[in-house]
Parts: C-alpha cells; sequence; structure tokens
C-alpha cells in the first residue's frame, strides 16, 4: 500500500499532528502503566485494522518490556489467561469505546474500570482510547502504511 497523503506536508495537517501528539503525550505522566497503555493501543488499531497503529503499539510495547506471546494473544485477550482483571477491563472498555455504533460502553465494562482503575486513571484511559481512534482514522484515510516504525520515533513532535 503506499501512502495517498504525507500529512506533514501540509502546513495547517502538521500543525495539527504536532499538537495531537503533544496532547497524547500527557498520558506518560499518567499513572497508567506504559505497557498497559500501548496494550489498548494495540487493540484499537487492530480493531480498526490500521497497519501503522498496529506497528507502533506492537513494537512501544516490545520495548516497554511487553512478551512476544503477550502480544500475540492481544487480538485474541478474552479467550486467554495472561492478562489481569485490569488489563481485561481497560481492552474491553478499548473495544467497546471503538465500537461505540453497536451499543457503547456498558454498564458491565464500566463497573469493571471502575473497580481496578481510580478518576485520574479512568479518565486517562476514556482520553486515551479516544485519541487512538482519531489516529487510526487519520491514518487510515491517508493509507499510512505499517512496518518502518523505530520506537521513539516521534519523541520529538511534543516540543
Amino acid at each position: 500500500m503506499e501512502p495517498r497523503f504525507n500529512l506533514f506536508d501540509s502546513p495547517t495537517a502538521a500543525k495539527i499532528a504536532k499538537r495531537f501528539y503533544a496532547t497524547s503525550s500527557v498520558l506518560e505522566g499518567s499513572t497508567l502503566p506504559k505497557s498497559l497503555r500501548e496494550l489498548v493501543e494495540l487493540r484499537v488499531g487492530q480493531l480498526n485494522g490500521c497497519g501503522f497503529c498496529v506497528d507502533i503499539h506492537t513494537k512501544e510495547a516490545a520495548a516497554a518490556g511487553e512478551t512476544a506471546l503477550r502480544l500475540n494473544l492481544v487480538a485474541a485477550w478474552r479467550h486467554t489467561t495472561v492478562f489481569s482483571g485490569a488489563e481485561r477491563a481497560a481492552l474491553a472498555l478499548a473495544e467497546e469505546g471503538t465500537r461505540l455504533g453497536d451499543r457503547g460502553v456498558s454498564d458491565e465494562t464500566w463497573a469493571e474500570v471502575r473497580e481496578h482503575f481510580d478518576d485520574d486513571q479512568v479518565g486517562a484511559l476514556v482520553c486515551l482510547v479516544s485519541l487512538i481512534n482519531a489516529a487510526t482514522r487519520m491514518n487510515l484515510i491517508v493509507h499510512n502504511p505499517g512496518g518502518s516504525y523505530e520506537p521513539g520515533m516521534f519523541a520529538g513532535m511534543a516540543s
């Protein structure tokens, strides 16, 4: 797949992308573990079919210490034993928050999230799911392909 358009070649889109990345980098200061954030972003990338996001978040999760086993099982997390209750709640929120048109976030999932995360972490999770969904949509619209990402590649964008 060839990219349709480079968002960074558009002055307006480049400014928005930089601000978008700076906004998402605020999550680095949250108490949500990086590996959990990466698993959530990976799952949303999988659900939306975004190779670019799957590439980024698989590699960032591995750099954060995630094992190949857990990374390979994210797509089938409901049928595994390798994710904690908190991780399962976050992955359920990621799925339901991505597929809002199906039924929205269920009361059961919300209760699980509230059981495992404090108010700041819940807020961070909601923002994380929303931001990664926006990112996948931008990448899919312009056909950004996965495969060439290197961990930390976008770190300079936040400044």
